[in-house]
């Protein structure tokens, strides 16, 4: 007796219709244009800012005027051929050669925190909703606790007792270990609604032990849901680094960082404004692309998932 089998038609799985979707939204296509863009300077710094024949703690002290407070020379803040996007004042450091070292620095924290967050998210809240029981209360009780610590007072805390550790490994840990709670309690509503499928039931009635199951059956399942909200978890991020960077807890001078140039360019706001709008901008830009893009994301690949 001869069988015929029915396909989906080519192109219609979830991830297909994810592209398709993406590359349909004009405002999809701009995010993630700035956000390949700032990705791609901060991953070529070294090499952009020798273009501009600067680097980023060299000091120019013919771009600034030392009989006026050191102003920068020139208009919109020392733009010149020799300065793309002007200078420092006092110091006369290249803004550009910053800017892009500044990305640099905060796109590896942001991105280095994430991975902390989503791995650690995943890995609870799969045990705590596929194992269940214990495990699930006593995980539970720790993403609750977690997300009802101070965390920023801690952060502001450790910043500042922890001088001689590295800045951007401390922060990368630090910020990661308060972000987890949110993804974990994402996963772990996941996994309980996909442990008891027929196809994960057919896989253990099989003789499928748990870490066969989780990794074929129920990680798979919750892939969508966590790529949508890993790029949420971004922004967020790199707000956060600028945050602490901006209260002067960040990464120490003078090793370049967005919000530690925007706290550096508030003593100059009057007189020199480039130095604040620059960074600022970048800042921005950066997190409202980002935001976007996961936006987009999650309503594509988690449609059921919660706004709140």
């Amino acid at each position: 007796m001869a069988t015929t089998s029915v396909s989906a038609p080519a192109g219609s799985g979830p991830w297909q219709l994810a592209r398709a979707e993406l590359r349909r939204r004009t405002s999809v296509k701009i995010s993630l244009a700035v956000v390949a863009l700032f990705v791609i300077t901060a991953v070529a710094a070294p090499l952009l800012s020798s273009l501009g024949g600067w680097g980023p703690e060299e000091f120019d002290k013919s771009a600034v005027d030392p009989y006026l407070g050191g102003q920068p020379i020139g208009p919109f803040g020392g733009v010149s051929a020799e300065h793309w996007l002007g200078v420092e004042p006092v110091t006369g450091r290249d803004l550009f050669a910053r800017v892009l070292h500044g990305a640099q620095v905060s796109l590896l924290i942001a991105f280095a925190a994430t991975a902390i967050v989503v791995i650690g998210g995943v890995a609870a809240g799969t045990a705590a909703g596929y194992f269940g029981g214990r495990t699930d209360t006593v995980l539970c009780r720790l993403m609750d606790l977690t997300m009802s610590f101070p965390s920023l007072i801690f952060m502001i805390a450790m910043m500042s007792v922890a001088r001689d550790v590295n800045r951007i490994v401390l922060m990368t840990a630090v910020i990661g270990l308060f972000g987890w709670p949110g993804i974990a309690r994402i996963v772990r509503g996941q996994t309980l609604s996909l442990k008891h499928r027929e196809y994960v039931d057919a896989a253990r009635v099989g003789g499928a032990g748990p870490w066969r199951i989780l990794t074929r059956d129920i990680l798979p399942g919750v892939a969508g849901p966590v790529i949508a909200y890993t790029t949420l978890i971004i922004p967020g991020m790199i707000a956060t680094e600028a945050a602490l960077s901006y209260l002067g807890v960040g990464v120490r001078p003078p090793t370049p960082s967005w919000g530690q140039m925007i706290a550096e360019s508030v003593a100059f706001y009057d007189t020199d404004p480039m130095y604040f709008v620059i960074p600022s901008t970048c800042l921005f830009l950066t997190v409202l692309a980002f935001t976007l893009l996961g936006d987009a994301l999650r309503d594509i690949l988690d449609p059921k998932g919660s706004r709140t």
